[in-house]
C-alpha cells in the first residue's frame, strides 16, 4: 500500500507545522551563545558532561536511530571523526527523541527505534567512533540546544561559544562536485583561526520527537489496535500464487498455528513489522495451518495480537503438497516465514522462530531509501 500524493502532501504540511511549533517552544541556540551543560548516559555505560570534552573544538550532533536522513549521514560522521580526532576536535552524538513519541508508521525506513537499548545496537552495528548519548528520558539538554531536525550540528570553540549551527552538507542524496561540506568547512575555518562562513544553515531531516507528542501517539496506537481483523480461507492454488508474488510489493508470508508456542511468541513482532512498513511497498500475509473447525480460535488469536494484515486459513488440503509448492527446502517446521520480492525471489526465510531484528534489516535493505520500487 503506497501513500497517495494528496496524503503525502498533508503529512508534509503537518510535519512543517510541528517543526515551526517546536522552534517557537524550544528555540535553537544562537551564534555566540555558550554551550549549555549536560549530564547524559552514553551507550558505553559512562555518563558524559560538557567538561569531559577537552579539545579546542567541540562538535555536537543531534541525531537518532529511526530517521532515514540521520542514517544517511552516519558514515559521513564517522569519516569526519576519523579526519579530525587527532586535530583537536571532539565529536559527540546526542539522541533527542522521546521513544514514546515515535509512531510505528514513522519507522518505515528503519530496523531500530530510538530507545537506549536500540541505540547500543545501532552504534555497535555501524561502528560509531564517537560517544552516543541518550537524552530521550527528559530531553532537558535537547530543549536547551533547540535542534530542529535529525541530524543537526552545533560547533563550539575553545571557550564553548557556538560558532556554527546547521547541516553536515547539502547533498543527502550523494556527494557531487557541487556539494557544500558545511560542517567540515566550519571546522577547517575554526582550526585556521577564522570565522565559519556561513555560520548557520538550514537543516533537513525528521522532526524532533518531543515528549509532548506522547498523547497523539497514544491515540494512534488506540486506532491501529482497534482495526478490523479478518480471516479468510485459502487453498493450495491460492498459496502457490502468493509465493509467486505477482505484485508490486515486497511480501512477507508467515505460516503459523494456534497450537505452536513459538508462533504465539513471535507474532507481536510480526504485528509491529506490519505497522512499521505497510505504508510502503510492503505487505504481510499470515497463513494459519489449522483445522477448519478451529477458524474461530485462529481469528481470536489474530484479534488479540492486532493482526490487521492479510490473514488466511489453509483449508486443509495435503500439507506436504503445500510445503513443496511453498519451498521444497522447507522441512515443515513452523513458524515458517518467507520474505519474497515481486516476481517470486525469496530474499530470506526463517525456519522456526524468527529473528525480528534481522527480518527488519532485510525489509529495509530491500525497500531502500529513495524509492520503493
Amino acid at each position: 500500500m503506497k501513500i497517495n500524493v494528496k496524503f503525502a502532501f498533508i503529512l508534509l504540511i503537518l510535519a512543517a507545522n510541528m517543526i515551526i511549533q517546536a522552534q517557537e517552544e524550544y528555540p535553537t541556540l544562537k551564534i555566540g551563545q555558550p554551550a549549555p551543560g549536560f549530564s547524559l548516559p552514553g551507550i558505553d555505560g559512562k555518563t558524559y558532561s560538557l567538561a569531559d570534552f577537552k579539545s579546542n573544538i567541540l562538535v555536537i550532533i543531534f541525531t537518532c536511530n529511526h530517521c532515514p536522513t540521520a542514517q544517511t549521514y552516519e558514515d559521513r560522521i564517522i569519516k569526519l571523526v576519523d579526519q579530525y580526532k587527532e586535530r583537536g576536535v571532539d565529536f559527540v552524538g546526542i539522541s533527542p527523541n522521546d521513544p514514546l513519541s515515535v509512531r510505528l508508521d514513522e519507522m518505515g525506513y528503519t530496523d531500530l527505534g530510538d530507545d537506549f537499548e536500540d541505540m547500543k545496537i545501532r552504534a555497535a552495528n555501524k561502528g560509531f567512533n564517537f560517544p552516543y548519548l541518550y537524552d530521550g528520558e527528559t530531553e532537558e539538554t535537547s530543549k536547551k540546544y533547540g535542534p530542529v531536525t535529525t541530524p543537526h550540528v552545533f560547533i563550539f570553540d575553545k571557550e564553548r561559544k557556538l560558532r556554527f549551527a546547521g547541516r553536515i552538507d547539502d547533498s543527502e542524496g550523494g556527494i557531487t562536485p557541487e556539494t557544500q561540506f558545511d560542517t567540515k568547512n566550519a571546522i577547517d575555518a575554526l582550526l585556521a583561526g577564522k570565522n565559519p562562513d556561513p555560520q548557520t544553515t538550514k537543516t533537513f531531516g525528521c522532526s524532533i520527537k518531543w515528549s509532548d507528542k506522547r498523547e497523539s501517539v497514544k491515540e494512534y496506537y488506540e486506532q491501529i489496535y482497534n482495526e478490523k481483523v479478518n480471516l479468510q480461507s485459502i487453498d493450495f492454488k491460492g498459496i502457490k500464487e502468493l509465493v509467486m508474488n505477482d505484485s508490486e510489493n515486497l511480501r512477507l508470508i508467515n505460516f503459523w498455528a494456534t497450537w505452536c508456542g513459538p508462533c504465539a511468541t513471535e507474532f507481536p513482532d510480526l504485528a509491529e513489522i506490519n505497522f512499521m512498513y505497510r505504508h510502503r511497498s510492503f505487505e504481510m500475509v499470515t497463513i494459519a495451518i489449522e483445522n477448519p473447525s478451529d477458524s474461530l480460535q485462529a481469528l481470536k488469536f489474530l484479534q488479540k495480537n492486532h493482526g490487521s494484515c492479510i490473514n488466511y486459513l489453509y483449508n486443509r488440503g495435503k500439507v506436504y503438497d503445500m510445503i513443496e509448492v511453498v519451498n521444497p527446502e522447507w522441512n515443515g517446521i513452523i513458524p515458517y516465514t518467507l520474505l519474497i520480492k515481486p516476481g517470486g525471489e525469496i530474499v530470506s526465510e526463517f525456519k522456526g522462530a524468527l529473528n525480528a531484528l534481522e527480518l527488519r534489516r532485510q525489509i529495509v535493505n530491500v525497500l531502500g531509501r529513495q524509492k520503493d520500487w
